[in-house]
């Protein structure tokens, strides 16, 4: 391997590395305290690791907080470990020996990315970086002008070196990149003129015309698919989806495989096409029961609203009152400090001191007073909050029951029609009254009563199973909603008490400490 790179001895990113390179790029008095206390990775914001031989990139996970990374001039053949960089903006990879570009889908923040002086062929795998606004890629293999076409989707790029790739021996080259990147302001170091751009856009009009169209249609469907998916979520959040139409009646035969032999017996299909069918009824029972969940899902949203406006209410006017007393403390007492300090005998600083402390004593009474009250008001507005919930629960979980009963008695009716129908046939069957000429598969269920009655009563189940499953998924929703938003609110209730004691007691804390300070300077003198 030493050989290859020319007795060099190749490198793989590890712990001494980075270590290292992180004590180099601190000043001199901070990488000391480094160096003996160590540091963590997660606070460094800028790693240094060019000219350091690394072949392989790896052990860089721990850098999450990273936002600029030199990786430059170095022996790297593949982009790669460098998923948990999410918030990197800056990356720079110039003078390497990449090949082909790849593994930044996760740095969705980058802007600047130099990859200047590789190897690369081809300009892709890049989706994903759509705040990119500077992009180096000279020195690369790049043969081809419409390579440049790839980079139309960064609507953010502003800054383009694409210079020493054969791409650019073309006469046309300059024109041809100017004319498909239209907001491009630099190409290779140099500001794009008015002129340039003007020439370059009446040139290549028919090449960049149909493109724009192309674009306009794919970014149109790109947004139809985005509001559906958004209403998808919606739907979701309401546990109604896919009620709106007939998935779940489509969904009930899908894996039904009876149902599509019984549907060969005389008279079933004239049943199933009859003017008000099955399917009809049941579909509208779906609406129905989607109509009145995304209602239920306003309503709910509606409760959780209300809830935390009157918990936002009680604390901003508890919180003005606790401000109001430590104002007045701070008033009372704002001079007491220096008094007692400049008391002209000790008596006098000891007297002093003693009603500061009272008042101390006091104030921590009072915060804590009205932390009791505003806790035991949170509480009383977090337990009707819960009863609130727990009906809202109850009353749509009974109406769904409802709803999903209606579905079961039209599928229990649907299955005495088709058992009727089954029977005749077989009775039939067995007189050679048959007009038709059945498949022989539907034939073999005209054995006997029992394989018919079998058939039908299989499929029945197959359809009753995906009907009570639809409605259980519905009811176990709602019960990690119900239960979900009120552990919520007492878990937050819960936090906020500590937080605030823990921010009462510091404070009483620092002002006894304050007072202490005082009394040891004068005991020194």
């Amino acid at each position: 391997m030493s050989q290859l790179y020319n007795n060099i001895e190749p490198n793989i990113i590890d712990g001494e590395m980075v270590q290292k390179a992180i004590e180099e790029q601190c000043p001199e008095d901070r990488a000391k305290l480094v160096k003996r206390e160590g540091i963590d990775f997660k606070d460094v914001t800028e790693l240094q690791l060019s000219f350091r031989n690394i072949l392989q990139i790896d052990n860089l996970w721990q850098f999450e907080n990273l936002t600029k990374l030199h990786l430059d001039n170095n022996i790297i053949e593949k982009i790669e470990a460098l998923e948990s960089l999410v918030h990197l903006v800056w990356l720079d990879l110039s003078f390497n020996n990449i090949e082909i570009i790849e593994g930044l889908d996760t740095l969705v923040k980058l802007q600047d990315l130099s990859l200047y002086n590789n190897r690369i062929s081809k300009i892709e795998h890049m989706d994903t970086l759509q705040e990119l606004q500077i992009f180096s890629i000279g020195k690369n293999n790049l043969t081809t002008l419409e390579d440049v076409i790839y980079l139309r989707r960064f609507k953010n790029l502003r800054t383009l070196n694409l210079t020493g790739n054969p791409l650019c021996d073309d006469e046309q080259y300059t024109l041809f990149v100017v004319a498909h990147l239209p907001d491009l302001v630099y190409l290779d170091f140099k500001l794009v003129s008015d002129t340039t751009r003007e020439v370059a856009v009446l040139k290549y009009w028919d090449l960049t015309e149909p493109l724009e169209h192309e674009e306009a249609q794919a970014l149109a469907q790109l947004e139809e698919n985005q509001a559906k998916q958004k209403e998808l979520e919606y739907h979701k959040a309401a546990f109604v989806e896919y009620l709106n139409g007939s998935f779940l009646f489509d969904s009930m035969y899908a894996e039904d495989t009876e149902a599509a032999r019984l549907a060969y017996l005389p008279g079933v299909a004239e049943y199933l096409d009859s003017g008000v069918t099955y399917r009809k009824e049941f579909v509208s029972v779906c609406e129905n029961l989607f109509d009145y969940g995304l209602k239920e899902y306003e309503k709910r949203e509606a409760e959780v609203s209300h809830f935390y406006e009157g918990l936002h209410e009680a604390l901003t006017a508890n919180q003005q009152e606790g401000r109001k007393i430590i104002l007045d403390f701070e008033n009372r007492n704002k001079r007491r400090l220096d008094e007692i300090q400049n008391a002209s005998s000790y008596d006098i600083a000891e007297s002093k001191r003693a009603e500061y402390k009272e008042d101390i004593v006091q104030l921590s009474e009072a915060l804590m007073t009205l932390e009791m009250l505003i806790a035991d008001q949170l509480e009383e507005l977090t337990k009707d909050f819960k009863r609130n919930v727990a009906d809202i629960a109850s009353t749509f979980i009974e109406n769904v029951k409802g709803i999903m009963t209606q579905c079961r008695d039209l599928e229990n009716r649907h299955h005495e029609k088709l058992l009727e129908i089954s029977i005749t046939t077989l009775e039939k069957s067995a007189k050679n009254e048959l007009d038709e000429d059945l498949p022989a598969d539907v034939r073999m269920l005209l054995v006997d009563k029992n394989t018919i009655v079998n058939a039908v009563n299989a499929s029945h189940g197959i359809r009753l199973l995906k009907i009570n499953k639809r409605e259980s998924d519905i009811l176990s929703n709602t019960y990690r909603w119900q239960a979900s938003v009120t552990e919520k609110a007492f878990q937050n209730e819960i936090d906020r008490n500590r937080d605030r004691v823990k921010e009462i007691v510091q404070y009483i804390d620092s002002l006894q400490e304050e007072l202490e300070n005082i009394e040891i300077l004068e005991q020194t003198e």
